[in-house]
């Protein structure tokens, strides 16, 4: 599948020659390359072959419309991070919840404005390119996390997150595996705690493996996108964050307590409050924690200590 080589490629789905006369003339002269589908069916066909930056999808088409025109276009995981903005004349909410439902991140009513389509484009790729550099700098640095669809479904994991799946599960496939009912069930459960308590611990269940010798849990850590859901692979059996710090670096209560709010990103006077010091014990603990941990200074006792947690 050929990628962008320097301008932007935009995907227009419309059957409207109107609509897409008025958007080819405007997405040109903003300096991007607009490839044109009449219906859905087309655009499932041109993505086989060119993958773009960023699709305009018509809510609305004969045939296949664009609602299930994005659940078939996302179900491709080389299209997961292309963000779909939605063209449509109308403001029911309905259908708004409908194609942001079907993968869709955001909507633009008609008549189109040039000025504000492009500026919503922009914005877009912006976050779509974020997202998929941080998703390249996870592999790179080894994490074991996955995404998954609200259903289970696996969206795209890191190679080590991968490796580990393979090893527990004979048919793991990343292109189609799906989590097992219970942690789907659990993900289900996880979506609507979070919703409810945004600051709650992070909930763990352990996957039931092919294989008797390897144990793996799995972390729920957030959403992240429209139908994306964050989480972490544990190899082994899992254990309280705190009690792994002490355990592991051979710290004692108080200061795995304090070390695990660093790696938290939380301040001396944030962990004074939460724990009940002073901050002149909180540095206390600190000058002692860097003195077992053989560090000089927070950055790298919290680098050591996310890298405990997250490698077992």
């Amino acid at each position: 599948m050929r990628k962008r080589e320097t301008r932007d490629i935009v995907l227009v789905v419309d059957d409207s020659p109107e609509t897409l006369r008025l958007l080819t003339e405007a997405l040109e002269d903003a300096g991007m390359t607009v490839l044109v589908a009449r219906e859905g069916e087309h655009a499932l066909s041109i993505v086989e072959k060119v993958l773009p930056d960023v699709i305009l999808m018509d809510a609305l088409m004969p045939g296949t419309d664009g609602f299930e025109t994005c659940r078939r276009l996302k179900q491709n995981k080389a299209l997961i991070h292309v963000p779909v903005l939605f063209m449509t004349g109308l403001s029911d909410t309905e259908h708004i919840i409908e194609g942001l439902e079907a993968g869709g991140v955001d909507y633009v009513t008609k008549p189109i404005v040039p000025g504000e389509l492009l500026a919503r484009i922009r914005v877009h790729l912006a976050n779509a390119r974020i997202a998929h550099s941080a998703r390249t700098a996870l592999d790179a640095f080894g994490r074991f996390l996955l995404a998954t669809s609200r259903t289970g479904s696996v969206l795209w994991c890191t190679p080590q997150a991968a490796k580990l799946l393979g090893d527990a599960f004979r048919d793991f496939d990343t292109e189609d595996y799906v989590l097992p009912h219970a942690a789907q069930v659990w993900l289900q459960q996880c979506v609507v705690a979070a919703a409810a308590q945004p600051a709650s611990t992070p909930a763990s269940i352990g996957l039931k493996t092919d294989k008797a010798s390897v144990k793996l849990q799995l972390i729920y850590i957030a959403q992240i996108g429209a139908d994306e859901y964050l989480l972490r692979l544990i190899e082994g059996e899992i254990g309280d964050d705190q009690t792994l710090l002490k355990r592991k670096l051979a710290v004692t209560e108080r200061e795995a307590e304090v070390l695990l709010w660093i790696a938290r990103g939380k301040s001396n006077r944030d962990i004074a409050e939460i724990l009940d010091l002073s901050p002149r014990t909180v540095n206390k603990h600190l000058e002692q924690i860097y003195a077992k941990l053989g560090v000089e200074n927070r950055a790298s006792a919290a680098a050591l200590a996310v890298r405990t947690i997250g490698i077992r």
